[in-house]
């Protein structure tokens, strides 16, 4: 095995990093705190390349691998998972989506954009009354012949104000049940739509989270992704990837909380010395290393098969269900080490603690990652 990372790898992690320390930390409490989505920084990143890193360069993209994506990932969230969703999105959803099951027509008229940046996208799924349930939708795409007449509510949209091409999931035949879904491309200004107002969160307040409601609305036959009933298996293929994301977006929130904690322990003294040499501390800061870098070799694994050509599927599982848990466990006790500090924004920690629990909910519940890891298990694929 080699760990060693390629130069192009280092060069790319080492930009990310760059941004985030010098950039995304200027403002990231503000943001936080009022839920100013970050458009600037969402436009300078789209110059860098990171919003369409994984596409081929024929499409207008990065071309890179997805190992490098691991990687400028965690180094983004280390910072601010805000804009490490958005980038996740984009990358990991809607652009992969495009590129793997797209006709050549529609990567020309929608992934090129989406891949320079100068536009996002969003993923649209979840509904009121199907979240881990994605067999159970309630949006419907009526065949009209020529196009598809949409209806319905779409929930928890991540960028569902400010993108401009959506990846709708929507139910045509019923009867069918999941093979009756279909994955539609959507114009985000098409006559019809309605965006909610944005989701005052939790954590990770500076993303753009909405419902979206559709009514009556028109989508051409030609935007429909894959033959007809194929939009269950395209929803469930994509998340397998998108899933690398969160794993990454977790691994990061919890190597930031990790680095807070380390550079106060070393600094902050009681009893006369630093309280890193107290044992209790150190023993937490000693658990918290080893589980960062069990769930980073985990997001590695999971990145490089995807690399390789080789299923990926049950190793995302394992690292978005490992990964997005440490994060809430690694986060706790940083705030903990901080003391009355941590309960204060101004230290970071308490904002990390509050945007790891949604890696444990989003694209696929820790609970959901167990229930695919177990399936696997018994049918003797772990």
């Amino acid at each position: 095995m080699n760990f060693q990372l390629t130069e192009e790898q280092i060069m790319i992690q080492q930009a990310a990093r760059d941004y985030a320390q010098r950039e995304l930390i200027q403002d990231v409490i503000e943001r936080d705190e009022k839920a100013i989505y970050p458009t600037e920084h969402i436009r300078n990143l789209a110059e860098l390349g990171f919003l369409g890193m994984l596409v081929d360069p024929r499409y207008d993209g990065g071309g890179m691998d997805t190992v490098s994506y691991v990687l400028a990932m965690e180094e983004l969230s280390k910072v601010d998972s805000s804009v490490g969703v958005i980038i996740s999105v984009n990358n990991s959803l809607v652009c992969f989506g495009l590129e793997k099951y797209g006709t050549e027509e529609q990567k020309e008229k929608f992934l090129k954009p989406l891949a320079r940046g100068e536009v996002t996208g969003a993923f649209l799924l979840s509904e009121p009354g199907a979240g881990s349930d994605a067999t159970s939708q309630q949006t419907k795409a009526i065949d009209m012949g020529d196009h598809y007449l949409v209806n319905g509510v779409k929930n928890w949209i991540t960028n569902g104000h400010t993108a401009s091409v959506y990846l709708l999931i929507a139910q045509t035949d019923p009867a069918k049940g999941h093979h009756g879904i279909n994955a539609l491309i959507v114009d985000r200004h098409a006559d019809g739509i309605t965006v909610g107002p944005h989701e005052n969160k939790m954590g990770m307040r500076s993303s753009d989270t909405h419902s979206v409601q559709f009514t009556d609305v028109k989508v051409p036959k030609e935007n429909r992704i894959g033959e007809d009933g194929f939009g269950f298996k395209f929803a469930m293929k994509t998340l397998e990837g998108g899933r690398i994301g969160i794993a990454s977006q977790a691994l990061g929130i919890a190597s930031g909380a990790y680095e807070l904690a380390c550079k106060y322990a070393m600094e902050r003294k009681t009893f006369g010395k630093p309280i890193i040499r107290h044992q209790a501390i150190a023993f937490k800061l000693a658990d918290m290393a080893t589980e960062i870098e069990a769930a980073r070799f985990l997001c590695m694994k999971a990145a490089w098969l995807k690399d390789q050509g080789q299923p990926y599927g049950i190793a995302s599982a394992m690292a978005k269900q490992y990964a997005a848990d440490m994060a809430m466990r690694v986060t706790t006790e940083a705030v903990q080490i901080h003391g009355g500090y941590g309960y204060v924004k101004e230290y970071h920690v308490e904002r990390l603690m509050r945007d790891a629990k949604l890696t444990q909910i989003y694209e696929g519940t820790s609970e959901i990652q167990k229930i695919v890891v177990s399936r696997a298990i018994e049918s003797g694929d772990v």
